[in-house]
């Protein structure tokens, strides 16, 4: 958690400068007794009305200055924790981009959001009370301690009697709802978690008639954090009338041997309403001090939540700072003796990855569900690495490459069209911003989208909402695979993306991606043998072991997989045809 505290560096000065000022104005405050005693002792008795009206003008002057500082205290402070809450949050949004797509997952995007948002809030919140508090309450008790003592010893006694009880109290509460708030914390990540799954699933909740099941799941987990929020609210609000009990107690001490030390005549009357208002002063610093624990009990365990995210190292590291040399005469990718395992899984989900592909050539990978076709075209953008062996581009290892350029050079259709809000042009531009219209419109034709983006009365400039809601999920995926096809990668993951087309836009696809594709080495994922059969060289997998890798006609004959496949999909004069 301390590396956290770095991000308040920049702002050192801020830091000292407005606790300083808090001090100034606890000086101030300290003050103010003292002269309300010389007013009482010297100039009632007397009837001075100058002398009144002078240390009245005193007190008037003590409260502006206060005033003053406590202003630009709180200037220094709120800039302080906001520059420091604004870093962080930077720092927390590039470090969830450098982690893997495994690392990503476990984490889980409910609780990302939140530590990126409610924690950094809290910390940011936290920040800005320590620099306005956290010296000035206990400088305000130290200081009324001695000047109590500097009026009179015996009755400071009690103020000392005090701070222990107070002290205890503090303690306590801090004690019990530290590790309460960072329970909070999680039941906040479920419901943030059961939130975002309705919303994104919402027909499917619906279809099935689920809606009372979610609500009851949604009711008990909120029902769980209200309990949970309720018994830390509840610890943290006997913190306040527990130190008001023992102040006003200390209070009642002082009135009762201040009055018998007055009427004895070692003490005066405004010494006396000295010793109360230092009293007084010391409540509203502990008061304050309490609410400061309680707010720092809850921005500590957002710390320590953010801590544990950024303590998480990225699996795939970018450590190659230029662009290596092709080898001469080398494949344009190559798998060789590839393994791969799940973080906390025992078997491996792909193993003995062996195979080459020339520049130019379409590869069919084909298998069954979690056969492991998603993870092994995952490995060429480097979304994550290889337990062992190894994958080379242009005969060297994917490693050697610069994230950057290796992922400038490989272009992705994911499963799940993923578009952003915007217009049709910006989300094209995604992939190449350099791009000009005549590419975006070659893209589009290529992607079998043009058509429909032409109807559209603003083209181009066609607004699209945030993951395309407002589009067909055909529109989607032509789009999301043009979008790809703009920065003319030298090689195109097609994952499934394909499966919301009909057979005869696919067809398209296909036959325009051949004739038009750059020169582009494609890999198409697909669970439809009719997707893949003309492909120069398919990739069978089973079970994450490669089944086979040939074309159609010779893994109909060797590989009994891709055989069981096949029967199950087309007819035989199919199979022959392809």
């Amino acid at each position: 958690m301390k590396k956290l505290l770095a991000y308040l560096k920049p702002y050192a000065m801020e830091s000292v400068v407005g606790p300083l000022f808090k001090l100034l104005e606890a000086c101030f405050e300290l003050a103010v007794p003292l002269v309300m005693a010389a007013v009482i002792d010297r100039g009632v008795p007397a009837g001075d009305r100058g002398y009144v009206l002078s240390m009245g003008a005193v007190l008037v002057g003590l409260g502006l200055l206060g005033f003053a500082s406590s202003l630009t205290a709180q200037y220094f402070a709120a800039k302080a924790s906001m520059g420091f809450g604004t870093g962080l949050r930077q720092a927390v949004f590039h470090h969830i981009n450098t982690l893997a797509q495994v690392q990503l997952e476990q984490a889980g995007a409910p609780s990302l959001v939140t530590r990126l948002t409610v924690d950094i809030n809290q910390a940011q919140a936290g920040v800005n009370l320590v620099l306005r508090l956290f010296l000035r309450s206990p400088f305000i008790v130290i200081g009324a301690v001695l000047m109590s003592l500097f009026i009179d010893v015996k009755l400071t006694v009690i103020f000392l009697a005090a701070s222990p009880l107070l002290a205890l109290c503090i303690y306590l509460v801090m004690r019990f709802t530290l590790p309460m708030y960072r329970g909070i914390q999680g039941r906040l990540d479920l419901v943030s978690k059961l939130t975002r799954q309705n919303l994104s699933g919402a027909r499917v909740i619906r279809a099935f008639s689920r809606q009372k099941d979610e609500q009851a799941a949604f009711v008990d987990a909120s029902s769980q954090l209200t309990q949970a929020q309720l018994l830390a609210g509840r610890i943290s609000a006997l913190l306040n009338p527990a130190t008001f009990t023992i102040v006003n107690l200390a209070v009642l001490c002082i009135l009762w041997f201040g009055g018998v030390r007055v009427n004895a005549g070692q003490l005066s009357q405004g010494q006396l309403i000295a010793l109360i208002n230092y009293m007084s002063q010391i409540l509203l610093a502990l008061v304050a001090l309490a609410n400061l624990i309680i707010s720092m009990t809850r921005a500590t365990a957002s710390m320590q939540r953010i801590a544990e995210l950024m303590a998480i190292k990225p699996t795939v590291v970018d450590r190659a700072v230029a662009v290596p040399t092709p080898e001469s005469g080398a494949a344009k990718l190559a798998f060789q003796n590839v393994y791969f395992s799940y973080p906390g899984a025992q078997d491996f989900a792909l193993s003995a990855i062996d195979f080459a592909v020339r520049q130019g050539q379409w590869i069919g990978v084909i298998g069954g569900t979690g056969s492991g076709k998603s993870t092994l075209v995952n490995l060429i953008p480097r979304f994550f690495d290889p337990s062992a062996g190894v994958v080379l581009l242009d005969g060297r290892p994917l490693q050697d490459y610069p994230l950057k350029v290796l992922r400038n050079r490989v272009g992705i259709v994911p499963q799940r069209a993923s578009l952003f809000r915007g217009t049709i042009r910006s989300n094209l531009l995604f992939g190449n911003e350099k791009a000009s219209e005549e590419d975006l419109w070659r893209a589009l034709e290529i992607a079998q989208a043009a058509d429909f983006v032409r109807e559209k009365e603003d083209g181009l400039d066609a607004p699209v909402l945030q993951d395309g809601k407002n589009l067909s999920g055909g529109q989607r995926q032509r789009l999301t695979i043009a979008r790809a096809l703009v920065k003319r990668p030298q090689i195109l993951i097609l994952d499934d993306s394909a499966s919301a087309l009909d057979y005869a836009t696919e067809a398209a696809l296909r036959k325009a991606l051949r004739e038009n594709g750059f020169g582009t080495t494609v890999f198409v994922v697909s669970q439809r043998v009719a997707s893949i059969q003309n492909a120069d060289a398919i990739l069978v997998l089973e079970d994450g072991h490669m089944a086979g890798f040939a074309s159609h006609g010779a893994l109909y004959q060797t590989s009994e997989v891709y055989k069981e496949i096949c029967h199950s999909q087309l007819k035989s004069e199919e199979v022959r045809r392809g």
